[in-house]
C-alpha cells in the first residue's frame, strides 16, 4: 500500500496538500506543488486520502491500495492523464482494478484519482508503506483511548491561588466604567 499519511485533499482547491499544524481557527497546510503554505479554516471540507475508498462489487476497496496496483503498472511511472476522453480513462480504471461497481463509481472519481495518483508521483511522494509502520498505526489507535482514560483517572494537584491584599479584589482585565 502506498503510504498517504497526512495528505488530503480540500473542497474547492486544486491539488493535494500535506498537514503541517494545527493552528487556533484550522489546520496549517502546505501544498504539494508549490510548497506554499497556507492557513485553512476549520469550516472547509477536508479529506484525507488516508480514509478515501472506492465501491467495488465486494468489500470497498481504499485509494492507497488502487495507488499501489497503478504503481506496479506503470512500475513507478505516471498514470493515464485525468484529461484522457472517457473510454481511455473507464479502460484504464478497469485494468487495474476490475471489480470496480460501474454503477456507482463515476468517471470523475477515476478522473480525481488519476489526477492524484500523478500529483502524488511528479512530487515524489509515492512512498510505500512498511509493515511496521501499517502495524505500528494500528497499535497507536488500539492504544490511544486506553492512554487517555488513565491521564483522566490521574489526581490532580491544585494549585495554590495569589494572594491579593486584603480588601483588594483581583481582576482579570480592565474594566470600564461609565455609558457609552
Amino acid at each position: 500500500m502506498i503510504d498517504l499519511t497526512g495528505i488530503i485533499a480540500i473542497s474547492g482547491q486544486a491539488g493535494l496538500f500535506k498537514v503541517i499544524a494545527q493552528s487556533k481557527n484550522g489546520i496549517i497546510v502546505e501544498a504539494l506543488a508549490d510548497k506554499k503554505r497556507t492557513t485553512i479554516s476549520s469550516t472547509s471540507k477536508v479529506s484525507s486520502l488516508e480514509d478515501i475508498s472506492m465501491f467495488t462489487t465486494g468489500d470497498d476497496k481504499p485509494v492507497s491500495e488502487i495507488m499501489k496496483s497503478i504503481f506496479d503498472k506503470e512500475k513507478g511511472g505516471v498514470a493515464v492523464d485525468a484529461k484522457s476522453d472517457d473510454k481511455t480513462i473507464t479502460t484504464y480504471f478497469a485494468s487495474i482494478l476490475p471489480e470496480y461497481d460501474k454503477d456507482r463509481v463515476y468517471v470523475s472519481n477515476m478522473r480525481k484519482l488519476f489526477s492524484w495518483y500523478n500529483i502524488l508521483q511528479a512530487t515524489g511522494n509515492l512512498k510505500e508503506r512498511s509493515e511496521e509502520k501499517a502495524e505500528e498505526n494500528t497499535e497507536k489507535k488500539v492504544t490511544a483511548p486506553t492512554i487517555q482514560k488513565a491521564a483522566a483517572k490521574k489526581t490532580t494537584i491544585k494549585e495554590p491561588k495569589a494572594k491579593t491584599s486584603t480588601g483588594v479584589k483581583k481582576t482579570a482585565g480592565v474594566r470600564k466604567t461609565g455609558s457609552a
